[in-house]
């Protein structure tokens, strides 16, 4: 059984990339992550975060490694606690017209800048070409190696999660709330059956819908 002894010691495990940075004079480390590169419908959400690293949070990981309850009870906790966050949305019209990955780039960088006390460095979690005028360290499976990629990781998931619940109550039909825009069997036989709402991507839906609204 996992003790609180466990818990911290996998905790300051995850602050290597933060205290190797710190060591080399950068103060204010954050970390960036995505939620919504995958889906059918909906944004991209990238979240940037700078966290304390004198009281850290229990729990705090890899959000896909997380309940949707534990997500949201840990939300609250990184909100509360970080030294400075912020989220940015991509939408699906940019989605189509850029490239996912371009989008996410749009997200991680609006993030960036929305960040009202600025990182002097960032760890993001493994997307590269960004462009943002601090020191930026790529990380693959960062959000399972770094505390602050994984608190971004979390942010970024429950924001998207929240705002696909809210397109639920306008497009109930396609049980966004349920699946949060993934291409489940249900929601692509949706599609089949009822063709593509406002907020799905159509450069992703194309196998499996040829109708009129591509």
């Amino acid at each position: 059984m996992k003790t609180h002894l466990d818990e911290a010691r996998r905790l300051e495990a995850m602050l290597e990339y933060e205290n190797t940075l710190d060591r080399e004079g950068y103060r204010l480390v954050g970390g960036m992550d995505e939620a919504g590169r995958g889906p059918l419908a909906g944004p991209v959400v990238a979240a940037c975060v700078i966290m304390k690293r004198d009281a850290l949070i229990e729990g705090v990981n890899d959000s896909k490694l997380l309940t949707e309850k534990k997500r949201e009870e840990l939300y609250e906790k990184i909100i509360s606690s970080a030294l400075a966050h912020a989220v940015a949305v991509i939408g699906n019209e940019d989605i189509d017209s850029y490239n996912i990955l371009q989008a996410a780039r749009m997200a991680f960088v609006q993030a960036f800048v929305k960040m009202v006390v600025k990182p002097d460095a960032l760890l993001v979690d493994a997307i590269g070409s960004l462009n943002i005028p601090v020191k930026t360290i790529q990380i693959i499976k960062g959000d399972r190696k770094s505390y602050n990629i994984a608190a971004a990781s979390i942010v970024a998931k429950v924001y998207r999660d929240r705002l696909m619940r809210e397109y639920d109550k306008t497009y109930p039909c396609y049980l966004f709330a349920k699946h949060k825009g993934y291409g489940t069997e249900e929601h692509m036989e949706a599609i089949r059956s009822h063709g593509p709402c406002p907020i799905h991507r159509r450069t992703f839906i194309k196998n499996i819908w040829s109708g009129d609204g591509l």
